[in-house]
């Protein structure tokens, strides 16, 4: 989305040649490569060592960082990739998306128009809060150091992201549809009129 954003901000008249079908097939692809390779490597990594007799995870979710805490062998490897694989799939991406709205940002502020500028930002400015809840959340979870990793915390931000941030996702992009206010609005109207 955000690489959609820019086009059509930055270069507006190239986006129905740059933003093609096989552009959007290659992007949705690349991530769903990636992301499948780093999830084996580290499900392998987690399952070839040895495990504690309890096996009770102390989580909302089987996520990585739990199952790691029921290894029982040496797991500087183990946290090392989690380490490297965060920063690959969290921290790189992240920092792109940003460094992609400051560009959208300084072009927007070149254009003449106030008017303009606020349909603009009004149309990034969803999109980034969405984007910053996600990989804020992520960035906590996953590349918190070992020492002050606190099993609780971990819990509420493994909630934060596969949870809230896909519930903040349709309460922030929602009410910029016109039909859906619309049906917000005579729903509440229906509850609110005696």
């Amino acid at each position: 989305m955000t690489y959609d954003r820019y086009v059509t901000i930055c270069n507006p008249l190239m986006y129905p040649v740059i933003m093609n079908n096989i552009l959007c097939i290659q992007l949705a692809a690349a991530s769903l490569i990636i992301g499948i390779q780093v999830t084996i490597g580290l499900i392998y990594k987690i399952f070839t060592s040895p495990f504690s007799k309890s096996n009770e995870l102390n989580h909302f979710l089987c996520d990585v960082s739990p199952l790691v805490q029921l290894c029982c062998g040496d797991t500087f490897m183990i946290e090392t990739l989690i380490y490297v694989f965060a920063t690959v799939i969290i921290a790189v991406p992240f920092g792109l998306v940003l460094g992609s709205y400051g560009k959208i940002i300084s072009t927007i502020m070149k254009l003449p128009s106030a008017t303009v500028r606020a349909k603009a930002f009004s149309t990034c400015s969803s999109h980034l809060m969405v984007v910053t809840l996600f990989f804020g959340s992520g960035i906590i979870v996953y590349m918190e150091p070992t020492s002050t990793h606190s099993s609780g915390m971990d819990k509420y931000s493994s909630l934060l992201y596969s949870i809230f941030i896909p519930l903040f996702n349709s309460i922030i992009y929602c009410p910029r549809n016109r039909d859906v206010t619309a049906a917000m609005g005579k729903f509440l109207q229906k509850w609110t009129v005696p």
